[in-house]
C-alpha cells in the first residue's frame, strides 16, 4: 500500500462500499435464515444483521444502532427498530426483556439456554444445565403437565 497521508487514506476508504469495507462474503446465520425465508436483504438490512449476529451481549435497538451507524452512517434509529421487529416476527431473532425496561435481541437457535443477569452491571450471562431441564419437566410432570417449552431468567448479585 502507498504511503498516502492519513486523509488521503480515509476519503479512499469512504469511497470503498459497506459491503468491500466491512462484511465478508460468507453470510452468518442470521443472513441465511432471512435468505430461507424470502426477505429482501436490503445493505442497511445486511449491516444490522451482521451487526447482531456477531454481538456476544443482547444489545437493546440504541446499541445496535451505534455500531451499525458506526459502519453505514445512513442507517436510522427507525430502520433497527423496524428490522429487529421484523426479524423477531420471522422467528430470526428473539427479545428478551431482562427487566432493565430496554428490549434485547438475539438471535434465534435450537439449541437452548438460560440466562443469569448481574443486576449491579446488566452482563447477560447464557449458560445451560442438565439438571434444570429435566427438575423443570419432572415439575410439569408431578403437576399434570408436559412441559413443552420455557424461559429461564436469573437475577443475582456477585457474591
Amino acid at each position: 500500500m502507498q504511503n498516502l497521508p492519513s486523509h488521503d487514506l480515509c476519503v479512499k476508504c469512504i469511497k470503498l462500499s459497506v459491503t468491500e469495507v466491512y462484511l465478508p462474503n460468507e453470510l452468518t446465520r442470521i443472513e441465511a435464515k432471512c435468505a430461507e425465508k424470502g426477505l429482501k436483504m436490503t445493505e442497511q438490512r445486511r449491516v444490522i444483521a451482521r451487526v447482531l449476529a456477531e454481538s456476544r451481549d443482547h444489545p437493546d435497538v440504541d446499541m445496535l444502532h451505534q455500531r451499525s451507524a458506526a459502519i453505514d452512517p445512513n442507517i436510522s434509529i427507525a430502520t433497527v427498530y423496524r428490522t429487529v421487529k421484523l426479524f423477531e416476527e420471522l422467528g430470526i431473532t428473539q427479545k428478551h426483556d431482562f427487566g432493565d425496561g430496554r428490549s434485547r435481541y438475539e438471535e434465534a437457535t435450537s439449541s437452548h439456554h438460560d440466562h443469569l443477569i448481574d443486576l449491579r452491571t446488566g452482563k447477560v450471562i447464557e449458560f445451560s444445565n442438565d439438571e434444570i431441564e429435566r427438575l423443570q419437566k419432572e415439575i410439569a410432570k408431578k403437576l399434570g403437565y408436559k412441559l413443552v417449552d420455557h424461559r429461564l431468567e436469573l437475577y443475582a448479585v456477585p457474591l
